[in-house]
């Protein structure tokens, strides 16, 4: 993770990145277990259910980089398999591949396992 990003954004920006996940997984868990046009446990509830899974784990600051980029994929996919509302879908896709992009912010679990540790002597 690391290698990934050069700091971990503490102070406001971190506060906007732990903002930005926590809007972002709302979102993804809703759309992801309440879907007012699927039957109950159809097909068509899996990219969903990823995606509200994705959600959780945003939530939590956890693998952000690869969970911000699986949020993009299916998002899109859930836009251009349900043309009939996108919008949602590509917003979140959005807020996926620019978390994915930023990283998670020094308020998330990613920080505490990879980030940078002070010693002290």
């Amino acid at each position: 993770m690391q290698r990934l990003f050069s700091t971990f954004a503490s102070g406001w920006p971190g506060v906007g990145l732990l903002l930005q996940r926590i809007l972002a997984a709302i979102l993804l868990i809703r759309f992801g277990l309440i879907d007012p046009g699927a039957a109950v446990l159809s097909p068509t509830m899996i990219p969903e259910a990823i995606g509200a899974f994705a959600g959780v784990l945003l939530l939590m600051g956890l693998w952000t980089p690869i969970v911000g980029g699986v949020v993009a994929v299916v998002e899109l996919y859930v836009a251009l398999a349900h043309s009939a509302h996108p919008w949602i879908p590509i917003v979140l896709a959005t807020l996926g591949a620019t978390i994915a992009m930023i990283g998670p912010g020094a308020f998330s679990i990613d920080a505490r396992l990879f980030g940078r540790k002070h010693l002290e002597t």
